[in-house]
């Protein structure tokens, strides 16, 4: 496979990834962190890295509304939920460097 076409399918790969977690606004960031070790803002975290690396002006905010369909805050405020204790706990026991 050439370089190109790998692009174009890792690229593809990643809008999919975003858009099955914009329609899944029920799975919360720290269930994606104790299970997957990654989550939305990691993600929009990579996408602004990217831009960095490839010299394209992309703030945090403008990642995050990438990743999220919607400016954070709106998401936050809208889909996100208290973490539980044992979510806590599971987090703390797996990310301490987080």
């Amino acid at each position: 496979m050439d370089d190109k076409t790998r692009t174009e399918l890792e690229a593809a790969a990643f809008r999919r990834l975003v858009a099955h977690l914009r329609e899944r606004n029920d799975v919360q960031n720290i269930d994606l962190m104790n299970l997957g070790g990654f989550c939305r803002n990691c993600l929009s975290n990579w996408l602004k890295d990217a831009a960095d690396e490839a010299g394209i002006s992309l703030d945090k905010e403008a990642a995050r509304e990438h990743v999220y369909g919607m400016p954070y805050a709106e998401w936050k405020a809208t889909y996100q939920t208290e973490a539980t204790p044992e979510q806590a706990a599971a987090f703390a026991k797996s990310h301490s460097d987080h």
